[in-house]
């Protein structure tokens, strides 16, 4: 069993500390009325210097700004019910509002739109650091609320032409073009976006047998051309002061083939003994479309009553073929056909009322229904029967399921405004839901769970804020792990089982957090301590059968994440440098479980975790056509991500990336921006085991592989009118 009380007994220890001295400060803090409101408010006006294209613009301008917009946030990881395929909608997600509401979206959230709505059309932008019962969204350290103006009569538009070249010297072109208005009580946003993904990569695989000897090499060249449509339309109106309603419509296609080539050379005694070519041919279809939309009504006595719903479905269909290669004939020995359709359905419900003045009550109910519909067949060359739907091979594979969740969340949510400097939210959550799967296995299974949260705010000081957290927290499954599906990053494994017996992770997280901002808008300063104590964590088990050997996604036991974030962005006020932004990150991580498969104490599977940090600069030269360049770089440090599986075991080496930019407004008043990109290089090092598992077996074969789809060059023209 893992023992893990002492870390735990220092971080509950460290967290008991912070809320002491939290208090302790309330106490002895002298009174004040002149204690400014913990909202940062952003005028137009402030920004007019820089003359920004978009929102997105406007924002790179505020010290912080990642803070509110997820930089150094723990809300993911492990045992965490938040991401962008979280399933329904919850107190939290995004936390971007227009207007102070919250569009009814998952792929259409108010963090998507950032890019698109134009800069003339903002009023202003405030940066929302306390809680509060007039927010839509909850649990955010901070929320951004974008107001647009309310002139009657108003429209903008909004275009951008780009141009990227990839290595090996194709030219990828796109565009967007967007309308945002008023026309009386009624407000609308309109866009329209091609964004070719093309990319190219040179890849080279090295393997080596038991006893260190060259064993084989893979020269791999892979191509994705994908080529997506985005429509998005967004429509409020004002009935009365009383009534509010929005209607929200996305829909985006995408056509995507893949192609890999590899040539596959095979070694004795250091020479070449045989060459074999492949050629895959993967062709995806990809489709997806959103409704949703919300209705506010204001009683007389100040409470309110808001209802909104989501409906959204998607369908991916990918056909890989594999194709051995020779100088008269091109043989099919693969055919392996996914294709998986989500849909959603959901409705949130709730009513909001205030009472001795500083209290407030959110209670309600929100109903999501979610289905995914699934089916694999692998086909392969074994001179055995032909089937068509198996692409004229033999079939080996034929998986068919349906897994389908009911939910519903009962919620009650109090915030207490204690003075005017603290706040306390406290939210109830009862969790019910009902899991279902029918097809290649058939399982139906109710759960059940109790989420409690308290959320405590104490601005010390006008400038400096202490947050603490105390949360359960109640992962969502992932059905893609209930059902056969495909393993996309090993040629050599064609699919994976599913596991119809898999439970939700599940957390109790405790966080702290503080925040120092500079006077004169100087800069910010962001420190976050946090410790969470995991069960039922999700990790590859073992599934094999008599005659193979497997592994499925399993629950494996408890575990616990622990570290600290800490964050800041200042203006380089003390050389005499407003307008330049310096910002530094450094994140720290350890994370532990017992392994499955070798039974011992091991670092926990977490690409996108772990410990990394990050340094970044923008300049703004508003005197030179509005001239500004910036570069952001960010790196692994400190432990390798590693993917522990029944056979085989990979090692990701520390990564890195960067992001540099100028741009400048010249001719015809247009926006012409430049951008450079990493060439980003991916390296595994993947080691396979024979006669056995990663415990009982032995080393076969090491494998060594690098690619990189080279450094990205790409020029933007930007206009408004």
């Amino acid at each position: 069993m893992l023992t893990h009380s002492p870390n735990r007994q220092f971080f509950r220890n460290l967290f008991v500390l912070v809320i002491f001295f939290g208090a302790l400060g309330d106490l002895i803090a002298q009174p004040s009325d002149t204690i400014e409101d913990s909202t940062v408010t952003y005028p137009a006006e402030f920004f007019a210097q820089f003359q920004p294209y978009s929102v997105n613009d406007m924002l790179q301008r505020i010290p912080g700004i990642n803070l509110a917009r997820g930089g150094g946030s723990t809300r993911g990881g492990p045992g965490s019910s938040q991401g962008g395929n979280r399933r329904g909608l919850g107190a939290g997600g995004d936390q971007v509002l227009i207007n102070g509401r919250r569009i009814a979206g998952k792929e259409n959230e108010g963090s998507s739109q950032l890019s698109r709505i134009p800069a003339r059309e903002v009023d202003y932008i405030e940066i929302i650091r306390g809680t509060s019962g007039d927010l839509d969204v909850r649990g955010g350290t901070q929320v951004i609320n974008i107001v647009l103006t309310q002139d009657q009569a108003r429209t903008s538009f909004a275009y951008e032409v780009n141009l990227d070249r990839a290595l090996d010297g194709e030219f990828i072109p796109g565009g967007k073009f967007s309308a945002t208005g008023q026309r009386g009580a009624l407000n609308y946003f309109l866009s329209a976006e091609r964004e070719p993904r093309y990319n190219f990569r040179d890849g080279f695989e090295t393997a080596f047998d038991a006893e260190g000897n060259l064993a084989e090499t893979v020269n791999r060249d892979q191509i994705e051309d994908a080529w997506p449509i985005n429509l998005v339309a967004n429509f409020g109106y004002e009935f009365s002061s009383s009534d509010t309603a929005n209607f929200n419509l996305q829909w985006t296609g995408n056509d995507n083939d893949q192609d890999t080539d590899r040539v596959i050379s095979s070694f004795e005694q250091g020479l070449v003994s045989k060459r074999v070519v492949e050629r895959d041919l993967q062709p995806v279809d990809d489709d997806s479309w959103e409704i949703g939309g919300d209705y506010m009504h204001f009683f007389p006595d100040g409470s309110r009553w808001k209802t909104l719903f989501i409906i959204n479905e998607s369908e991916n269909l990918s056909a890989r073929s594999r194709y051995k290669i020779n100088e008269s004939l091109d043989t099919r020995d693969l055919f392996l056909s996914n294709f998986e359709k989500n849909q959603e359905r959901i409705v949130r419900s709730s009513y909001i009322f205030d009472f001795s003045g500083s209290q407030s009550i959110e209670a309600g109910v929100e109903r999501a229904q979610t289905i995914l519909d699934t089916s694999l067949q692998l086909g392969l060359l074994t001179g055995g029967e032909a089937d068509d739907r198996f692409g004229g091979l033999t079939p080996i594979t034929d998986s068919m399921g349906t897994v389908e969740e009911m939910r519903y969340e009962y919620f009650a949510i109090h915030n207490w405004s204690m003075n005017s400097r603290m706040t306390l939210e406290t939210t109830l959550l009862f969790e019910d839901s009902t899991i279902s799967q029918t097809g290649s296995k058939a399982n139906s299974r109710d759960f059940n769970f109790f989420r409690p949260k308290v959320d405590y705010r104490f601005d010390i000081t006008p400038s400096f804020q202490f947050r603490a957290t105390v949360e359960k927290d109640v992962a969502q499954l992932s059905f893609r792990d209930f059902t056969a599906g495909v393993d996309f990053a090993d040629d050599e494994q064609n699919a994976f089982e599913g596991n119809a017996e898999l439970r939700q992770e599940q957390s109790w997280r405790y966080e702290a957090n503080f925040e120092y901002r500079f006077s004169e808008d100087a800069g910010v300063v962001n420190t976050n301590l946090y410790y969470h104590d995991l069960d039922d964590l999700l990790d590859n088990v073992d599934v094999s059968t008599e005659g193979q050997v497997l592994s499925a996604r399993g629950n494996i036991g408890s575990g616990e994440r622990y570290g600290f974030n800490l964050n800041s962005s200042f203006r380089l006020l003390f050389l005499n440098q407003p307008n330049i932004l310096l910002t530094a990150g450094l994140n720290m991580e350890e994370s532990t479980v017992t392994d499955p498969f070798l039974d011992r104490e091991r670092e926990r599977s977490m690409r996108g975790g772990g410990s990394r940090y990050s340094i970044g600069i923008r300049h703004d030269l508003p005197q030179l056509n509005n001239t500004n360049w910036g570069i952001d770089y960010r790196r692994e440090f400190y432990n390798d991500y590693t993917v522990w599986d029944i056979d085989k075991i990979e090692q990701y080496p520390k990564d890195f990336s960067y992001y540099s930019w100028i741009e400048t407004q010249a001719w015809g008043g247009l926006i012409y921006r430049f951008e450079a990109r990493d060439s980003g290089e991916r390296c595994r090092i993947r080691t396979r085991f024979i006669a056995g598992t990663i415990a009982t077996g032995r080393i076969g074969e090491l494998e060594d592989s690098c690619s990189e789809s080279g450094p990205t060059l790409a020029i933007k023209i930007r206009g408004t009118f």
